[in-house]
């Protein structure tokens, strides 16, 4: 947060700084006045269209709102064991719970990303019975895309946690409850859980009417908030640096930070220079192998948690394969004259042009010209895109994510190589815009720079296919009725049934295997 409650603000002012599943961004108010509330701590979030602040005149009365923000139709929450279900009242007496006089606030988990259902405590820094202060790390939550701190808003004593290290919250579940001691949480976790139920209740019966108040609430789609550590002894550090100093393995308390308050931030990661001078290691006396009479040894293995974004990824994929019939078309392609035109192209072009590019301006190629292909099944229809936006695979620590190269047809190949470039980069890094990875009407999987020489791949749904490219491999071919080395290209099309038939997916490929076998159509 770069405001607090009670600051006056203005139309374009920056409230703060929000970090998606994949980028970080600023959030920008669209009203003159007072910060009165804010709906999110820093580290936490909202759901989609929750609250994540109040903006109206000094002074004003937001009760109402807030009781309205209250009653917004959100996720069911998960009852807490601490809190026993026969002292619960029923969901109609929910008037009856009055909190207002309670000093405590709750924490709960927000719903950081599109596909997140749960976050998972990977640590607690504090215990129960904690004094904690505004800024105070509480806690490390691992989302379905990264891990992040969760940094208190309130000042006051640890009254409660919901969750011990390592188990998951459901969205709106709730997580702590920090306030004044002796105060009467279990009320307030019990009006928590009636509001749950009503907001499930009116959620399957009606739409929720617009919140009437005339202060404004700021409505966002949820993004939770980039974080910095507070001044409680630890390391200030931006949530891209601490990424990339852990990649790199370097030791953040020997790194100066340049940031605000001293906070480190990317570029003083990119300008450090680690103490590189070499340990001596020790040498081992070679010896001559001894055969033992017999091998006594011990079975062991380890087992690691899934990861929030695993889950996704296993989810939609698992999700594309049983729902999606499958079928799949393998083509092998001549690249003799493909290798010799990239040489021609890069002595000119201002980016090095790769096999990739060549293969994307291909693809995009054939898709105009085969519009049946550049589809999605939409359930009760089918859509025949007249765009051709390109998604491209590219791997990272955490799992997959797919970049878009939008309008590609109509892009140079050096456009292409160097916005691909950009985004793997961006990709690596956690800086793609949700514009960056939205929006693909057809994806391309290369595993060639891995030796894999052919594959499929499961569909990225809505899309109707993906095509599945392997590496070059130099083999034996009959030309002109002579056996000579030939360089061939495996690529495999995965079709869904529902809206591709073979006959469409061959042509397709057919397509595609002219363009590159005879690349100077590509500039055409």
């Amino acid at each position: 947060w770069l405001k607090k409650e009670g600051d006056e603000v203005k139309s374009g002012d920056i409230l703060a700084e929000v970090e998606t599943d994949k980028a970080t961004m600023e959030l920008e108010s669209y009203e003159d006045g007072t910060l009165l509330h804010v709906g999110v701590k820093n580290g936490d979030a909202v759901p989609i269209n929750g609250v994540l602040a109040i903006i109206g005149e000094k002074g004003e009365n937001i009760d109402a709102l807030l009781k309205s923000e209250a009653a917004m139709p959100e996720a069911a929450t998960a009852t807490k064991p601490e809190v026993q279900e026969s002292n619960l009242p029923d969901p109609g007496e929910s008037e009856s719970i009055d909190t207002s006089t309670i000093n405590a606030a709750l924490v709960t988990m927000p719903k950081m990303s599109d596909t997140m259902e749960e976050g998972v405590i990977s640590n607690w820094l504090v215990k129960v019975g904690d004094e904690v202060k505004s800024g105070d790390i509480l806690a490390e939550v691992d989302t379905d895309k990264a891990t992040m701190e969760l940094e208190s808003y309130e000042d006051g004593t640890l009254l409660y946690i919901g969750a011990e290290a390592g188990k998951g919250v459901p969205i709106e579940g709730v997580i702590a409850v920090i306030g004044e001691k002796g105060a009467d949480y279990e009320a307030l976790l019990a009006a928590h859980k009636t509001q749950s139920a009503e907001a499930t209740t009116t959620e399957k019966e009606t739409v929720s009417e617009p919140i009437a108040a005339s202060a404004s609430a700021v409505i966002q789609e949820s993004m939770p908030a980039t974080t910095s550590s507070s001044d409680n002894g630890r390391v200030k550090v931006s949530p891209l640096a601490k990424k990339l100093a852990l990649d790199l393995g370097y030791n953040l308390s020997d790194i100066a930070g340049s940031g605000d308050a001293g906070r480190i931030i990317k570029r003083d990661i990119e300008a450090f220079i680690p103490n590189t001078t070499a340990k001596p290691e020790t040498a081992s006396a070679e010896s001559a192998p001894v055969v033992l009479p017999s091998v006594v040894g011990e079975e062991s293995f380890e087992e690691i948690p899934v990861s929030q974004m695993r889950k996704t990824i296993a989810k939609r994929l698992a999700e594309s394969k049983y729902t999606s019939p499958h079928f799949y078309l393998t083509m092998e392609i001549d690249m003799d004259n493909a290798i010799t035109a990239r040489k021609s192209m890069n002595e000119v072009s201002p980016v090095k042009i790769s096999f990739n590019d060549l293969v994307i301006k291909a693809a995009a190629g054939a898709l105009r010209q085969h519009p049946k292909v550049n589809s999605a099944w939409m359930d009760d229809k089918v859509r025949y895109n007249k765009h051709i936006h390109v998604g491209v695979a590219v791997a990272v620590d955490e799992g997959l994510l797919v970049p878009v190269i939008r309008f590609a047809d109509s892009k140079t190949l050096s456009h292409i190589s160097a916005e691909v470039k950009d985004l793997a980069g961006k990709a690596h890094s956690k800086k793609l815009q949700p514009s960056d990875w939205e929006g693909n009407t057809f994806t391309i999987s290369n595993l060639g720079m891995f030796g894999i020489d052919e594959f499929t791949a499961i569909i990225n749904s809505p899309d109707a296919c993906i095509m599945a490219v392997g590496g070059i491999k130099q083999t034996p071919v009959v030309k002109n009725g002579e056996i000579v080395p030939g360089n061939l290209m495996k690529v495999t099309l995965s079709c869904d049934h529902r809206v591709v038939d073979g006959a469409v997916g061959s042509a397709f490929l057919k397509t595609f295997k002219e363009l590159l076998e005879d690349p100077v159509r590509l500039l055409i």
